[in-house]
């Protein structure tokens, strides 16, 4: 057998999904096999190569057993005179295994061999190609230096940066993303060191190929996409120590013991120094806004209070000191702590966010008000005027931010994407009629076939105009169908666009995913795009906190409730696997098999509530599924749970 290619997945179906296809195409006319290996995904990653791909060799960890051994485990079953370790969240072209395996063939030196990597924006990866992280190269690395002056011989030499990345050329390190490894070199060397749990690993292993009289070869005849970072969290502080740490791993295996000393200085202050940046950043990221808001609020009323006060009782000080003193610091508090669940406080800004919010919020404190003893009512006017003052304030310092040239608080683009498909006329039916079920409409969509000069009525061009159709129609997104169009031209055109501000997708055969440059979870983006509200955190969080109020309110009412809810025992045990996180009050209909939906817990009820009336068809409870999944808020989980009252008991 000539190539076995070993992917390490963890959570990222939609990502592996692409990767096993691309690849699958890659391997035509080679004598291969494809052995994955699951670290415990809970995704439905496995169900997915089961139903997809059968014929790919699946070994199911029951834990996460780390990159390093879960490689391992594959290279002990691979059978090819090669081995290709790949990232799942990766697209080889075509040609790729051929052109690999015919170098290692020419150059018997090479251990190991690197192609050229692109991100999903079509731009060169510098971790291509990488040298040793001696002490000084980790220096500059570590405290940003290399990334200041990248094609500097002194502070760039972590990345190579002042080598042509389109020159093939020996170099010392290979990154795990793509390394093509000689079968036989591994076993006289040894597989990946388990001592590394996630990174390091490939630095390891690099050197020790070199160390034994062997090359790493850089290769850049040939490309692949990687969609770094989307397999880990790479801004992380667990990234952060990770790394770092895996690399004083790494220099006690191989340094001196005084270079070790060094470099374990040097990585300590790096892992604090880094950390230290991380949570100042991201402190000050998301308490700016809120902050700015308290701040605003307060000096609103500091002006309003005594205004009022002059005009309606005409005495400027006829509110006490315990109004401002702790009257308008709750009223803060409500205003702010709505904001924060009704995700007003998320990037990108959205105003009629921050407006139901205030109006939420104002609403919150009129019922409180109407409450509280006459002692403690001041002035019902008072958080009227409040609610006005805030939402007009909130609103100015969320359009000043949003000014700022280079801000992080910018509002969000609503305005109708302008699509490009590129593909035949099947395939670029199905992906429109895929934009038309989950309700996303364009300003509008234009057509490509990748035949050049065979353009039908149908089409705006062929693919060899794509950058003037681009340029003149100001495209906003381009889909590329991976069934019409060759995975080497589909990266041909994203770095011959890189320059243009455009997201690009691939749309696989047959799929509901698509994996494209604004991908932001892990999972991939699902042609659910922005208005796949139940895979967002936020909502997830949303969720979280309804099932548990109604929880405490179910526990509160359990007397009155026993009488109304069937089974009512279960209903006391579904109170409390509902308050344990092991179900959510509302959940899919039927779902456990489908390998397209974000994925969210059991519901003791389901988006379809009246099953004995009448018969669904399998379509009709996807169509339902998929309509919760991309239309959630909190008040349809409210209208179900209030609609099947009498079912809560369900087992």
């Amino acid at each position: 057998m000539d190539l076995s290619v070993i992917i390490v997945n963890y959570n990222v179906k939609y990502f592996l999904e692409q990767c096993l296809i691309s690849v699958k195409q890659a391997l035509a006319g080679i004598d291969g096999e494809v052995i994955v290996t699951d670290n415990n995904s809970v995704d439905g990653s496995c169900q997915m190569v089961n139903e997809k791909f059968p014929d790919i060799q699946l070994i199911e960890n029951r834990e996460n057993v780390g990159f390093a051994k879960a490689n391992n485990q594959a290279i002990s079953q691979a059978k090819g005179k090669y081995l290709l370790i790949l990232n799942p969240d990766t697209v080889v072209e075509e040609s790729t295994f051929h052109k690999c395996i015919d170098f290692m063939n020419q150059h018997p030196d090479a251990g190991a061999l690197g192609v050229k990597m692109i991100d999903g924006e079509g731009k060169f990866l510098p971790e291509s190609k990488r040298s040793l992280p001696t002490p000084v190269v980790a220096f500059f690395k570590v405290f940003g230096l290399s990334a200041l002056f990248p094609r500097s011989k002194l502070f760039g030499k972590y990345h190579l940066g002042y080598l042509d990345p389109e020159k093939t050329r020996s170099v010392e390190i290979l990154t795990g993303a793509f390394m093509f490894l000689r079968k036989t070199v591994i076993d006289q060397i040894g597989p990946f060191d388990e001592d590394f749990f996630m990174y390091g690993e490939d630095i390891d292993l690099s050197y020790r190929i070199i160390n034994n009289g062997f090359h790493n070869y850089y290769y850049p005849e040939t490309r692949i996409i990687h969609y770094k970072g989307e397999s880990t969290r790479k801004g992380s502080l667990n990234y952060i120590s990770l790394f770092y740490k895996a690399m004083i791993i790494f220099a006690r295996k191989h340094f001196s013991r005084k270079n070790i000393r060094l470099l374990s200085f040097l990585i300590s202050i790096a892992i604090y120094f880094r950390a230290s940046l991380s949570v100042v950043k991201r402190i000050f990221l998301s308490s700016v806004l809120p902050l700015l808001d308290i701040i605003a609020i307060y000096a609103g009323y500091i002006l309003i209070t005594p205004a009022w006060g002059k005009f309606k009782f005409g005495n400027p000080d006829h509110f006490p000191d315990l109004f401002m003193q702790f009257v308008v610091p709750s009223y803060t508090a409500i205003w702010i702590l709505s904001g924060i669940f009704f995700s007003a406080y998320s990037m990108p800004i959205r105003l009629l966010k921050q407006v139901k919010a205030i109006i939420t919020g104002s609403l919150i404190i009129l019922l409180i008000y109407a409450l509280l003893p006459n002692s403690l009512r001041f002035s019902r006017a008072l958080i009227l005027l409040g609610g006005i003052w805030t939402i007009s304030i909130t609103t100015l310092i969320r359009i000043v931010l949003n000014q700022l040239p280079g801000s992080h608080f910018k509002f969000y683009n609503s305005r109708k994407k302008k699509i490009l498909i590129a593909g035949n006329e099947g395939e670029t039916n199905r992906i429109k009629t895929l934009l038309n079920q989950i309700g996303l409409v364009p300003e509008f969509i234009k057509t490509i076939t990748p035949e050049n000069g065979k353009i039908k009525q149908v089409h705006h061009g062929d693919v060899s105009q794509i950058a003037e159709i681009v340029n003149y129609f100001k495209i906003d997104e381009l889909i590329f169908c991976s069934q019409d169009i060759s995975i080497n031209e589909i990266i041909s055109c994203m770095i011959k666009l890189e320059a243009y501000p455009l997201e690009f997708k691939i749309a696989p055969p047959e799929s509901f995913s698509l994996i494209g440059s604004n991908s932001k979870n892990l999972q991939g983006d699902l042609y659910f795009y922005e208005i796949n509200t139940i895979g967002k955190k936020s909502n997830r969080l949303k969720k979280r906190v309804l099932d548990i109020l109604v929880s405490i309110l179910f526990f509160a009412l359990y007397p009155i409730l026993f009488a109304v809810v069937k089974n009512p025992g279960n209903f006391f045990k579904n109170i409390l696997l509902v308050l344990n996180g092991k179900l959510s009050w509302v959940g899919y209909h039927n779902a456990s098999n489908d390998l397209f939906l974000p994925h969210i817990r059991k519901g003791v009820l389901t988006t379809v509530m009246k099953t004995k009336a009448y018969q669904l068809s399998d379509q009709e409870v996807e169509k339902t599924n998929i309509n919760y999944a991309k239309n959630y808020t909190i008040y349809l989980d409210l209208y179900l749970i209030i609609q099947g009252l009498k079912e809560l008991g369900k087992d």
